[in-house]
């Protein structure tokens, strides 16, 4: 037997090892990532990392060090059943989120933090992102590491083996001293300041900087703070200066310089959101050719922007960017707070009020994400979503088929009321990828699926252009179609990467006056509410985030966010910023110091604005 006393940092012990094999687990999944790491950077992944997993060690370890010490009061009571299940049971749970936190990280680009609490409240949605995850390793790397960690501890590190053989006064003062040593770990040391996950930032490049972090920490910090609006973590500058950095960029765009690109007075409006379209796949843009004809058709007839970058990389984001032109918060989203979104203008609320009658279209669940509530207080007149389509219609995992949805939307604008603002929002170029025609590319890849799911919201969206231009109302309608955001296929794009922002945004329709327009101006999601409001003669004074694209700027630019950081797009270059290290990740040579502090002002500026909404 051994002496109980050398139980508590034993056991703290335990739980570093198993983090450490976590870490080792993580770079190995993704192993195309970790490749591209030196073997220094490798190595640094664990010694960066070891604070996080000390404090995360040291939380677990607090209800067994002080059974350790009740235990060195009496010898009749008996803990160490309780801290055998629930070690246990810690390592089941931690084991489980490891599997999840290795499949999210492919997709998302960031560790498991609170985001997914966003979707609780729509499963079906999470399970469909989840679908083609590879289920049986998951499962199987989380019963391996759990399994051999329980055996582990019962055969070495098991309470029962230990045995009391100081006099209990000083074991008793022993387990004391570690118990109240346990507060070094847990804040990361002596220093003023808790620890924070910078303390694993020490590469430029992302990726190592993520294998360094302990991801039950992470969480845990994440749903510490999940409910924090009320603090701008982001003050890079004096506040005045920040606002007035921002207020200039705005202020550079000419407001005499606007080409009148609409002939009719009061225009209908579809606005057409492609979901994950990314420039990739477009070869209007200069992406692969043969993906999407069809757009890149309607692309070449009306009036088609080449540099429009998505202000972020969720849909629930992109829904605001796009109809509220209101800018995209890091690690949170302004649509999980209704009491804020109640606060923002909506296009369909201005339209509204100039008579036009309003109407959503989604063949999912439009409680995703909360995507609802923010509609809702965006006064549309109607809202049609999955309940109202045929289940013989759906796919397996969100709902209608993209082509159901046209053929819906097309019957009911036969019957709407002029001029009307329709928003159809696609939906099968989402994963799982499921398409109800043959694919146009051979392969089962994820990858090769994508293509294919895009390839066939193309071929539904041309099916559907094609037969509005037979109807009355083409002539007197605006066509918008932009994406809700990119994606990082193909190419398997890093969180940070511009090209995974580029999305399409193109203007068609019978009532353009022009066609047949290249717009090459840089700029973002966020700007689109203020170019198609000009067109139809409407101010956009309320839309203060957003600026029309066919005025005339001294400062162009695209801004952009993703966890937690963002990009800042310029003539002059390009620049991708951590916010956790408080450094770029990748700045382009000719970018000036001025173009770097005007980024951080605008996600200073830009957030604060979230904050007191």
């Amino acid at each position: 037997m051994k002496n109980r006393i050398a139980f508590p940092p034993l056991y703290f012990l335990f739980w570093l090892l198993y983090f450490i094999v976590a870490r080792a687990i993580f770079l190995i999944y993704h192993l195309d990532r970790s490749s591209e790491l030196t073997s220094s950077e490798v190595a640094s992944t664990f010694i960066y990392g070891l604070r996080l997993d000390a404090s995360f060690a040291a939380y677990i370890s607090l209800l067994p060090f002080l059974l350790t010490l009740l235990s060195t009061f009496s010898e009749k009571v008996r803990l160490a059943a309780a801290v055998r299940y629930y070690t246990f049971f810690l390592l089941l749970f931690l084991s489980i989120l490891l599997a999840a936190d290795l499949e999210l990280y492919s997709h998302w680009g960031f560790r498991l933090d609170a985001s997914p609490l966003q979707y609780l409240n729509s499963p079906g949605e999470m399970a469909a992102s989840a679908a083609g995850a590879p289920v049986f390793l998951l499962l199987l790397v989380s019963l391996t590491i759990s399994v051999a960690f329980i055996l582990l501890y019962s055969r070495f590190f098991d309470l029962r083996h230990y045995t009391l053989q100081l006099h209990k006064w000083l074991a008793s003062g022993l387990c004391l001293f570690f118990l109240a040593l346990l507060v070094l770990p847990l804040r990361g040391g002596w220093q003023q300041i808790p620890i924070n996950q910078s303390v694993v930032y020490f590469s430029n490049k992302p990726f190592a900087n993520h294998a360094g972090l302990n991801m039950p920490w992470n969480l845990m910090h994440a749903l510490l703070k999940y409910e924090k609006s009320g603090h701008n973590p982001y003050q890079y500058l004096p506040e005045q200066e920040a606002e007035q950095r921002v207020l200039a960029l705005y202020a550079a765009v000419a407001a005499d310089s606007t080409e009148q690109l609409v002939e009719a007075k009061q225009p209908n409006v579809l606005f057409i959101i492609l979901e994950s379209y990314t420039a990739k796949l477009i070869g209007s843009l200069g992406g692969e050719q043969g993906v999407t004809p069809n757009l890149d058709r309607l692309a070449s007839e009306g009036i088609n922007f080449t540099n429009i970058y998505a202000a972020g990389d969720r849909s629930e984001k992109g829904m605001v960017a796009l109809l509220s032109g209101y800018p995209v918060q890091t690690t949170t989203s302004i649509i999980k707070y209704p009491q804020k979104t109640e606060k923002l203008p909506q296009l369909s609320e201005v339209l509204a009020q100039e008579g036009y009658s309003t109407s959503y279209y989604y063949g999912g669940e439009l409680e995703f994400a909360n995507i609802k509530s923010y509609l809702r207080n965006g006064s549309y007149d109607r809202l049609i979503d999955k309940y109202d389509f045929d289940p013989s219609t759906y796919n397996s995992k969100w709902g209608a088929h993209d082509h159901v949805l046209f053929e819906r939307v097309l019957k009911d604008l036969k019957q709407e009321k002029k001029p009307f603002f329709s928003t159809v929002y696609t939906l099968s170029s989402h994963e799982p990828f499921e398409i109800p025609i043959p694919a146009k590319f051979p392969g089962t890849t994820e990858e090769v699926m994508f293509r294919n799911s895009v390839y066939y919201t193309d071929w539904a969206l041309g099916k559907f252009i094609d037969e509005a231009k037979q109807q009355p109302w083409w002539q007197n309608t605006v066509v918008v179609i932009a994406a809700d955001h990119g994606h990082p296929l193909p190419g398997n794009d890093q969180n940070h990467a511009p090209s995974k922002f580029r999305i399409p945004f193109i203007l068609t329709g019978g009532a353009l006056r022009e066609t047949k327009k290249q717009v090459d101006a840089i700029g973002s999601q966020t700007d689109i509410v203020a170019t198609l409001l000009t067109q139809l003669n409407l101010p956009h004074n309320q839309f203060k985030w957003s600026r029309n694209l066919l005025a005339a700027s001294s400062s162009p630019f695209a801004f952009y966010v993703f966890n937690d950081g963002f990009g800042y797009v310029t003539p002059q270059g390009i620049l991708t910023f951590d916010n956790t290290a408080k450094q770029p990740i990748t700045k382009d040579e000719d970018l000036t110091d001025e173009q770097l502090q005007n980024a951080k002002a605008y996600m200073q500026f830009s957030f604060d604005d979230f904050v007191k909404k």
